[in-house]
This record gives C-alpha cells, structure tokens and sequence, in this order.
C-alpha cells in the first residue's frame, strides 16, 4: 500500500448514514435488506440520504435476493431505478448482472453503463459467483466499470486474500477493487496488507433492542432461513463505534505499512 486506505460502509438507513459519515467513512453504499446481501432501497429513503450525506452515497440496484441472472422485466426495473437514481443525483450505483454460464453479461452490463451517465459504477459481489473470476476482470473493464465489489470468492476477505492480492495486481490503475467480506477492526490490517488493496468496504451492525414499550410476541412478521420466527422487537443498526474501530485499525496499519517501507528505502539510499 502506498496511502491510506478509503473506507466504505455499507449501510440501510438514512440515519446509518449519518452515523458512518460522522465517525469517518468516506463513502457510504445505500441498501435495503443486507440479509439477503442488500437490495435497492426505497426511492424516500434514497432522496432522505442525499440531503444528509456529507460523503458519497453509492447506491444499490438488485431486484430481489437470490442469484443475477434476471428476467426481462426484473431487467426492466433495474434500467428505470437507473434513470431515477441520475435524475435525482445519486453519486455512483452499485450493480451487475450475470448470464447462465456464470459469466459477465457483457451486453446488459454496457447498456447500464452508458445509461448511469456520470455516475460511478461498481460491479457488486454478483463478481464473486462467476465462473472466471480474472476473465470477468477483464470484461468489467472493458465495459467501463469503475470498480469491483469482492470477498476473492471466499466467504470472507481474510480466506479470499490470494485471490484479492492478484485482482489487485490485475487491476493496477485500470479498475479499483473493493475487497469486503468479514471485515472488522481485528482483522482489516491483515487484509489490507495481505492484498494491496486500496478500498475496503464493511458494515458495522449491531443488534439493538426495540423501544417500544407495549409488545405482542404471539405475533411474527416473517420467518428466518431455519424457519424460525424472525423478532419483531429487536433490529440490527451501524454502530458507529465499529465504524470508527474499524477505520482506526485500518488507517493504523496502513501508517505502520508506510513507516516500514520508509524505513526499508532509507537503508537503501
């Protein structure tokens, strides 16, 4: 590494992103529903997050949950949250689209491209269900992604750093990679250093309890993957000290990096 890493968290609420931006994230990505991996957020809450964001609000177009490889019509509501998300000045999206293969859908991915205008594009962890991930790289460029969302195909940055390290290497200056996947404050220096990465992307959740003071807990609003009954009455929300936690450590380690390598040059000279 040679600078400080930039920091993303990733968050669901116009709150969350106050909460990121007032304890040092420099850029924010928008999403509803970070269980099933973030979906696009309500056009209210979107408006609700540009009039507060005091950093870059990249935000999330994906249909539903599940796998990319989406039907015209789920094709059709992405291209028109597109066009909403320009005209109401959404800094950058964040999205990607798959074929049967698992590979890039080069086609559909140009066109979305083009349609995001100036916004910035970054390709999301769709990249980390291709066939190829090095082959994919190279399509992402050429479509004119601006950078790529990835744990290195592993459930976490840590077990995906091999893979990181050389996408990073890839990459160089033509695409940024965004390394992500269980990142937090005792680990993010070991991340960063392991791959070179330049950005780094989390969430820092925890569970708070609900306020209210009167409760039903006969009653369940959905079901969790077990089939258990989710709890109505307690909800996960960005902590803001992770997020600073989280920064500090990687900012740290990032100096401790620099100071070495300063060191390592002075001998030389």
């Amino acid at each position: 590494m040679t600078a400080l890493p930039l920091t993303e968290v990733c968050v669901e609420s116009i709150d969350a992103v106050v909460t990121a931006q007032d304890h040092g994230a420099d850029r924010v990505e928008l999403c509803a529903s970070l269980p099933e991996g973030g979906l696009t957020p309500s056009l209210g809450v979107i408006r609700g997050a540009l009039e507060v964001a005091r950093v870059p609000v990249h935000v999330m177009i994906r249909p539903r949950g599940g796998d990319f490889l989406y039907s015209d019509s789920e094709y059709a509501s992405v291209l028109t949250d597109l066009r909403f998300m320009r005209e109401v000045g959404v800094p950058g999206v964040v999205l990607g689209c798959l074929t049967p293969d698992a590979q890039v859908d080069t086609a559909r991915l140009r066109e979305l491209v083009c349609g995001a205008g100036e916004m910035s594009v970054t390709f999301h962890r769709a990249f980390d269900l291709v066939a190829d991930p090095f082959r994919a790289l190279e399509d992402l460029i050429a479509c004119g992604v601006r950078r790529v969302l990835t744990s290195g195909q592993q459930p976490t940055a840590l077990l995906g750093q091999e893979c990181l390290r050389t996408l990073v290497q890839q990459a160089g200056e033509r695409i940024v990679i965004l390394g992500c996947g269980g990142v937090r404050p005792g680990n993010v220096a070991a991340v960063l250093g392991a791959t070179g990465l330049r950005e780094i992307h989390f969430s820092a959740r925890r569970n708070v309890p609900s306020r209210m003071r009167v409760q039903n807990r006969a009653v369940s609003m959905g079901q969790s993957n077990t089939g258990q009954p989710t709890d109505e009455y307690s909800r996960e929300e960005t902590s803001g000290e992770q997020v600073a936690a989280t920064i500090a450590a990687a900012r740290g380690g990032a100096v401790a990096t620099l100071r070495e390598v300063g060191g390592h040059r002075s001998q030389e000279t």
